[in-house]
């Protein structure tokens, strides 16, 4: 299988995390966003969108949106709850990182690693800080008493939402208050088929 991705990407981090937790191997295709990489027509007839990550899983099908691909690659594996329950507890979460966590963070870190703090998305970037804090602080607030976040258990809930939460503070976002989500990040990156985000 083929993934399409830039290295510094949250979205496509968590492809990699999932992959290496669960010993699957990938052959990393390289885009660069900022080049336009991924609105080349090369690469729009590989996924009309224009989105990036995009996993070639044969010369027929392709998955693009990063849960999706998480899901797919951790299908029947201990990273996916068997219980009804924890699996709809899982989306939650990783609904919550698209909708309530991943704009914010993500977005102010864009601003910010990418684009170098330019003055013109300054405002953005201010405003982005409170509704960042606001998805740590629920975050926070639920690690305080669970180990994981789902079931006590690693969960791809947890890869998606590492992949952004762990350089949070290349986004502006100071952690150390809030030493339940540090003490989480601590344990993920103790497992023993972690893999560090290259940048």
């Amino acid at each position: 299988m083929k993934l399409y991705g830039d290295h510094r990407s949250g979205n496509c981090y968590k492809v990699l995390l999932t992959a290496a937790l669960l010993g699957i191997e990938l052959t990393w295709v390289d885009i660069d966003i900022m080049s336009g990489g991924t609105q080349t027509a090369a690469f729009l007839r590989l996924n009309p969108l224009g989105k990036i990550p995009l996993l070639q899983v044969d010369n027929q099908t392709r998955l693009s949106e990063s849960n999706a691909i998480v899901n797919y690659l951790a299908y029947q594996s201990a990273l996916i709850p068997q219980s009804r329950l924890h699996w709809a507890q899982v989306q939650q979460w990783q609904f919550f990182e698209q909708y309530s966590h991943e704009p914010y963070i993500a977005v102010a870190r864009f601003i910010q690693l990418y684009l170098g703090l330019p003055v013109s998305r300054m405002q953005e970037y201010k405003e982005k800080q409170a509704g960042g804090h606001k998805a740590l602080a629920v975050m926070e607030q639920h690690l305080q008493q669970n180990e994981f976040l789902v079931n006590q258990q690693l969960s791809v809930a947890d890869v998606s939402l590492f992949a952004y939460t762990h350089v949070a503070d290349e986004g502006g976002f100071d952690l150390s208050p809030y030493p339940a989500i540090l003490a989480w990040l601590d344990r993920i990156r103790a497992l023993p088929q972690f893999v560090a985000m290259t940048k």
